[in-house]
């Protein structure tokens, strides 16, 4: 699809996501939507970028433009711009935001009234109607049809309310000193007042969103605050939001960084021991380690994988009857609290897992050993099918002769190729990647 990536639509603000484009995203949706609207309402949220003002408002001319009624909420996480979206009886939600990405990128995230993402189908049936000049101008209202809009600036109550009843009633954060980095983005409100509320001593990082600062050297790409933090004041966690908060990176008592997919493995196995796993199993990404597949068989769970993105993950546990679920980066759903990752629903059930077993977070979050693992992201001026590059089918032939596990993908948010390669020789794994980066840089960048 040209519009739509892996999670939206995604790109520079005011270049390839101009004001025209997002107005016109959003009445393509506004018109597939209209067809079986039920309120006639959609949410609209954002985070903390200087270019949000700009895109919210585009959203809001297109949407009004073909007869809905927008409500406006500010400042909110993804997740909970899905939950909210359900919990309103909206038709739809909307996100404005690029995640993790720098302050210049936004992007456009469309959630269903259920709070679950746009399947891709949808999203191009919703593309299909972008293109298509005579539809959007026959969808065009006039009168008393021209939708309104409002903004309502309380309900986030509604948001701390879901994400306080997904923490065990009978514990309680108090006594706990955890360092929370917000990265000056969607949950610089939220974050800090929950855990504050449940109890917990909490120090906070980066919460001056200034539309500039989001993710600026800070959050779950750049967690080295966090640790410094937690050595600093003797914290029991640290907790590394990133820019939407819909996925987190944990940092434990030692100031170390807990990889995503051993948290995965230690709360899938805890979730199965409270009673409460559903499905036999979790479900994670191919570009999860072995060593999770390893830890769920042993503890009689299947791992279920599923290509890379949060709403793939969903996908499968909702086919399998599967509800937790996640990915090596930090997005981790917790499905029956929330529709999406929740950087926040995850960061709790962390604290309740240390809790319920008494110890410290550097013990039971890394319940088993990684393979030796390695992803290169590659900056590349164009991104040529992966299929018609010569010499490459032969050389990832060569990687499985040796028992050396690959993944070799484009992003579907930036002009990036990431490559993971995975095997048991640690060497043997370096050299194979640097071949391959002198290879894709030869023939993606020359």
């Amino acid at each position: 699809m040209k519009l739509f990536g892996t999670d939206g639509v995604r790109g520079e603000a005011g270049s390839f996501l101009s004001a025209e484009v997002a107005m016109r995203v959003a009445m393509a949706a506004g018109i597939y939507l209209k067809e079986q609207a039920v309120t006639n309402r959609i949410l609209v949220g954002k985070d903390t970028r200087r270019s949000g003002y700009m895109i919210e408002n585009a959203i809001v001319c297109g949407l009004t433009a073909v007869g809905y009624d927008v409500i406006e909420i500010g400042p909110m996480p993804t997740p909970a711009i899905a939950f909210i979206t359900e919990n309103m009886r909206c038709d739809a939600g909307i996100m404005i935001s690029a995640s993790h990405n720098s302050f210049e990128d936004n992007g456009i995230k469309l959630f269903d009234g259920k709070g679950d993402k746009f399947p891709t189908e949808i999203e191009k049936e919703i593309e299909n109607i972008y293109f298509d000049d005579e539809k959007i101008q026959e969808a065009q209202e006039i009168g008393k049809a021209i939708g309104k809009a409002k903004r309502i600036d309380d309900v986030i109550g509604r948001y701390i309310v879901q994400l306080k009843n997904s923490f065990p009633r009978h514990l309680s954060l108090q006594g706990m000193r955890i360092v929370l980095d917000t990265a000056n983005g969607a949950a610089y409100k939220v974050g800090p007042t929950v855990l504050e509320e449940l109890g917990a001593d909490v120090i906070v990082l980066h919460n001056k969103p200034d539309g500039f600062n989001i993710n600026e050297g800070c959050g779950a790409l750049h967690p080295k605050n966090v640790s410094e933090a937690v050595i600093q004041y003797r914290a029991d966690l640290g907790i590394a939001l990133d820019g939407d908060a819909d996925r987190l990176v944990v940092i434990d008592e030692k100031g170390e960084v807990v990889d995503g997919d051993q948290l995965l493995g230690a709360l899938g196995v805890h979730l199965k021991e409270q009673g409460v796993l559903k499905g036999d199993g979790i479900v994670a990404t191919v570009m999860s380690n072995a060593g999770l597949d390893d830890y769920m068989n042993a503890n009689g769970l299947k791992l279920w994988r599923s290509n890379v993105g949060d709403k793939h993950v969903l996908d499968i546990m909702k086919k399998e009857g599967i509800n937790f679920g996640g990915e090596q980066s930090g997005h981790v759903i917790m499905h029956d609290y929330a529709k999406t990752g929740d950087g926040l629903v995850s960061a709790l059930q962390v604290l309740a897992l240390i809790l319920e077993k008494k110890d410290k977070a550097s013990k039971l979050l890394r319940p088993f050993k990684l393979y030796p693992q390695k992803l290169v992201n590659l900056n590349v001026k164009v991104k040529k099918p992966l299929d018609k590059i010569d010499g490459l089918s032969a050389i990832l032939d060569s990687l499985e002769k040796e028992n050396v596990r690959h993944l070799v993908r484009y992003s579907g948010t930036e002009n990036k190729l990431r490559v993971l390669l995975e095997a048991k020789d640690a060497k043997l794994m370096n050299n194979r990647m640097d071949t391959l980066v002198t290879f894709f840089e030869k023939v993606l960048n020359a």
